[in-house]
């Protein structure tokens, strides 16, 4: 699975603040200005924008990772000849579950998080590939690139997958991630967060987007989760916690729906600009 590599960037070899670098003050200034000249836009008739900014100054990276080029068309035969292929006897139940791949229970709190993929008339996708990865419960990825002073879980990885079937669900137990910190300005810190991958009819079709989890603190101060301007659009990124999902004494319960397409799409990252 494919993770961004802005995510690993260990901002805990900054000792102290750097005079290139914002600080959380700085930047949430930013956000706040942008977001209130989008706000003004509103109210002067433009269109609500449903899907992030490709270039958002407080993303650092965006600037250099944004497209600056029409897009071309590709071939999907040529692109499928280097893809994986998948199938219902490739992807196995049991890959669902982030918590039993290794001899041992992860540490951190076991949740359940459940939703259904749908399209923009509301009807369920069938048979769609969902895949997801996340830091464990100390903000720590399997990464070689993440190095910032969290442990490592040895018995858990952090990926999963599954099929959604005839009526569009989905459903993984896995481990609530923890935050993390990054280097897109001095004492950076991304909220926790699960990333979900979607693939449609081939894998030209993929899409990726990333869950939250409700009343995070840090939501206010993280440039990518603000790239998203509509604040209707951006509460669409928030699990919420669904007592009916909570398993008695195993797991806590979450539930998140996915749109695919039409005004309530859920926001998807833009994968020309990684």
């Amino acid at each position: 699975m494919e993770i961004e590599e802005d995510l690993f960037q260990d901002s805990h070899m900054v000792q102290g603040p750097d005079a290139a670098q914002a600080s959380q003050d700085e930047m949430t200034s930013e956000i706040r200005d942008i977001h209130a000249a989008y706000r003004k836009g509103l109210a002067e008739g433009l269109p609500p924008e449903t899907q992030p900014r490709r270039d958002f100054a407080p993303y650092r990276s965006s600037i250099l990772r944004h497209p600056t080029k029409d897009l071309h068309h590709t071939d999907p035969e040529t692109i499928e000849l280097w893809s994986p292929a998948f199938g219902h006897q490739d992807v196995h139940a049991l890959e669902s579950d982030l918590t039993i791949q290794h001899n041992g229970e992860p540490l951190g709190e076991r949740i359940i998080v459940k939703g259904r993929v749908l399209d923009g008339a509301g009807r369920p996708v069938r048979n769609q590939l969902v895949e997801i990865w996340q830091a464990n419960s100390a903000g720590r990825y399997i990464h070689k690139r993440d190095q910032h002073p969290a442990p490592i879980d040895p018995n858990f990885t952090g990926v999963g997958r599954c099929l959604t079937d005839e009526d569009g669900n989905y459903a993984f137990t896995t481990i609530k991630p923890g935050p993390y910190p990054w280097k897109n300005h001095y004492n950076a810190w991304r909220p926790a967060h699960i990333h979900f991958s979607l693939f449609g009819t081939d894998f030209t079709q993929r899409l990726v987007t990333q869950m939250y989890f409700p009343g995070d603190p840090l939501f206010a101060l993280d440039p990518i989760y603000q790239t998203i301007t509509d604040a209707k659009a951006r509460d669409a990124l928030i699990a919420t916690y669904d007592h009916n999902v909570t398993a008695h004494e195993w797991a806590t319960g979450y539930t998140w729906d996915i749109v695919l397409s039409g005004s309530n799409r859920t926001w998807m990252e833009d994968e020309d600009a990684e």
